[in-house]
């Protein structure tokens, strides 16, 4: 199995059955049903449900497991991490702990100490938590990877922060590290950290705004073989903006293995745009978003900072407000890599696109695959209609309030957009129906919150888009069980749906709803429906996470 992909373990009491699922993009593919009596693959990633009870036993059959996703197990963590001490999972490489009220540190220590795993353990995830620094530290000492991004009401107290630049020279050999949101992470502690971490490849530093400008272009000099850079001010810190000095700029350029930079929410200049062009960085994504006291950022500026991205796969210009159509298209044509654009609250579709209409302009793209166009309220169809034309590969477009969408745009869209995978139409008031008499194969998510569909669309739906996997009709109002049943019914793959604010559907369709469909695993209950313990256990029995 490719190491891209993941494994699925859900253990239903009753039929004592075992699902795999396999993740070769972002969502699931269909599923494989065996019986315990049956031989049980050899899997690369097993992320743990939490309707996974006497787990240890079920390892004893993954013994080529090199990942464990524990971000959605809400049981005692600490007795379970003990249990798995005892076991002998000598690929075990990568482990997640994310989403958790607290560090496990009694399974923690029993984990690493117990067993090989401190040396065989090189990637942690411990995202959403409160982390304890020289706990991970002391427990694996070998990590090459590091997630501890926003860290969940964690303070450190005035003893410990003269451990921080201690714990810092522990990770010698990270590669990777992602502390956004680490509000304390200040110049001593990353000084530390890049000088001690000689292997260095990667920092995500998001809203880490204790790190001085000064000081982030010094530690890029100690570490020249950098390829990815993020490091975003907080967006709440306007008072005390970042901007880009010649000093950042000499070090930023002086990276010549840089391939990934994201700056959002920093002041740039005309200068610094244009060293980045002049030295000719191997960029291949580039996030310059919530940039909006930059006023230079025109349709003029990146065109001729596309001239020289011939790398560029994906970038991000969410918030900057000057921009239009005009430096989208530009992009598209100059960037031939060019596969993901996010042009979120820009000006898409504030002007009639008449210059767009020519020859050049509608040559398909068949490399580009994701749009953010989310808050663009100007997008009209005639818009989304063009980029159906040129964008044939299309697989992801998130909509969210573009007010003026209407049915007619959508509808072309599935029609000549085959590869569409997820569509996010979240607010847009002018889409009430869809009228297509087609199928849309490869259709995993679709988010309609808060639109006018009907019943009569949840029944195209149903026969247009069977291979759905999420779907979302949160605060749509118009819609009746009727219309969630025709889904559920044909829908066979449907994993998830939420019905949260939907008052027209009858809290009574959820039991119908886990019955007839065996793939649904989560259920966003609609109002009125009884919030009690038994409901949950009950459904839970059946593989379905109830969330009230």
């Amino acid at each position: 199995m490719n190491r891209t992909n993941g494994l699925t373990l859900y253990y239903l009491q009753v039929t004592w059955k075992v699902t795999f699922k396999f993740y070769p993009y972002t969502l699931d593919h269909t599923p494989k049903h065996i019986t315990a009596e049956e031989k049980l693959l050899p899997g690369n990633e097993a992320n743990l449900s939490p309707t996974v009870p006497f787990i240890p036993r079920l390892f004893r059959r993954f013994t080529n497991l090199t990942s464990l996703d524990f971000s959605h197990f809400y049981g005692d963590l600490d007795d379970l991490l003990i249990q798995i001490s005892s076991l002998k999972l000598n690929h075990l490489t990568s482990l997640n702990l994310s989403n958790q009220s607290t560090i496990p540190a009694i399974g923690l220590q029993a984990f690493s100490f117990s067993s090989s795993y401190s040396s065989t353990i090189t990637t942690l995830t411990c995202s959403n938590t409160i982390p304890d620094l020289k706990l991970i530290a002391d427990c694996f000492p070998f990590l090459e990877q590091l997630d501890l991004s926003n860290p969940s009401n964690f303070q450190v107290v005035e003893e410990e922060e003269e451990l921080l630049s201690v714990v810092a020279a522990l990770f010698k050999l990270l590669r990777k590290v992602n502390l956004s949101r680490h509000y304390y992470v200040n110049d001593e502690f990353i000084f530390q950290l890049f000088t001690n971490c000689k292997f260095l490849k990667e920092a995500i530093l998001i809203d880490c705004y204790c790190i001085t400008n000064h000081c982030i272009a010094s530690a890029l000099r100690l570490r020249p073989d950098l390829n990815s850079l993020s490091h975003s001010p907080s967006l709440m810190s306007k008072a005390q903006p970042t901007f880009v000095t010649s000093h950042f700029i000499d070090s930023l350029t002086s990276l010549k293995a840089l391939t990934c930079l994201d700056l959002s929410c920093w002041h740039i200049s005309d200068h610094f745009l244009s060293s980045i062009a002049m030295q000719s960085l191997p960029l291949t994504s580039l996030g310059l978003g919530y940039c909006t006291e930059t006023d230079f950022l025109t349709d003029h500026h990146v065109a001729e900072l596309s001239l020289f991205l011939p790398h560029l796969v994906s970038i991000n210009l969410s918030y900057c407000t000057n921009l239009s159509y005009s430096a989208f298209f530009a992009l598209v044509r100059n960037c031939p890599s060019l596969s993901e654009v996010n042009l979120r609250f820009a000006c898409i579709g504030n002007k009639v696109m008449a210059s767009t209409h020519n020859s050049d302009s509608l040559v398909a793209y068949p490399q580009f695959k994701s749009l953010g166009l989310s808050n663009n309220f100007r997008l009209q169809d005639e818009n989304l209609i063009l980029y159906a034309s040129i964008f044939p590969s299309l697989q992801f477009l998130n909509l969210n309030r573009c007010s003026r969408i209407t049915d007619q745009s959508v509808a072309q869209i599935l029609k000549r957009c085959r590869k569409i995978r997820h569509l996010n139409l979240t607010n847009c008031k002018s889409f009430k129906s869809l009228q297509i008499n087609f199928e849309v194969p490869n259709l995993e998510v679709l988010d309609l919150t808060h639109t006018r569909v009907d019943d009569d669309t949840l029944y195209v739906i149903s026969k247009t888009c069977r291979g759905l996997l999420k779907l979302s009709l949160q605060l749509c109002t118009n819609v009746t069980e009727k219309g969630v049943m025709h889904v559920v019914k044909n829908c066979t793959k449907l994993r998830e749906i939420n019905l949260d604010d939907c008052s027209g559907v009858h809290a009574n369709v959820v039991a119908s709803m886990v019955f007839l469909s065996p793939s649904l695993r989560k259920i966003a209950a609609p109002p009125d429906f009884p919030t009690t313990d038994r409901n949950r256990t009950l459904f839970l029995r059946h593989g379905c996470l109830l969330e009230l």
